[in-house]
């Protein structure tokens, strides 16, 4: 089955990000999820944000990559909200990436390159009025991003949750991560295949 490694968002490695985690696990699929915050774990956006802050986003990154260097290079690199960026750089930049999820975040791909690699499939989810993803530039960049390619597809659901995929939070919505989760499984399943058919 597909190798995923697993960015958490701004709250750090809860018990949502490893319920997150755990139904990749079940499906038969093999996660990692590296903890960029080195144990801290916050209960509201604004902290775990001041916190992100304070370490640094380049220096997140930096961790997330040292993370994937212990790891084959034929990995689904997923990340949830500030996950995102450690994910999306690698899926872009690191060479032999089986695809990308991005979660309730998505930055312009000029961030870390000129081009989306060609043939590295992706999938963006977020909820069409969260204001974090809507409002800060995310949607419009995972639309930039999906445009004329047929193996990258953006979802959105109805909602304005950010951490919508967080199980036992207070923004967590059923209803949305379960299509989400069917629909990652999938393209998980899609990767997993493809790799086989590689020669």
């Amino acid at each position: 089955m597909a190798e995923v490694l697993l960015f958490h968002h701004t709250l750090g490695v809860t018990e949502g990000v490893r319920a997150f985690a755990g139904d990749l696990r079940r499906a038969g699929h093999t996660v990692h999820v590296p903890d960029l915050y080195e144990g801290r774990v916050f209960e509201d956006l604004e902290a775990g944000a001041a916190h992100a802050a304070s370490i640094g986003f380049g220096a997140l990154v930096a961790r997330g990559e040292r993370a994937a260097a212990e790891l084959p290079g034929r990995l689904v690199y997923a990340g949830l909200s500030l996950g995102v960026l450690p994910a999306q750089k690698l899926a872009q930049t690191r060479a032999g990436a089986a695809g990308a999820l991005l979660v309730a975040a998505c930055v312009p791909v000029t961030e870390f390159g000129t081009a989306w690699p060609e043939g590295v499939p992706v999938q963006v989810h977020g909820m069409g009025a969260d204001p974090y993803f809507v409002d800060e530039g995310d949607l419009a960049a995972a639309r930039e991003l999906v445009a004329d390619a047929g193996d990258r597809r953006l979802f959105l659901y109805p909602g304005r949750e950010h951490l919508f995929t967080e199980r036992g939070g207070p923004s967590f919505a059923p209803e949305a991560y379960a299509l989400c989760l069917e629909r990652i499984l999938a393209f998980l399943e899609r990767s997993d295949k493809d790799a086989a058919d590689a020669p």
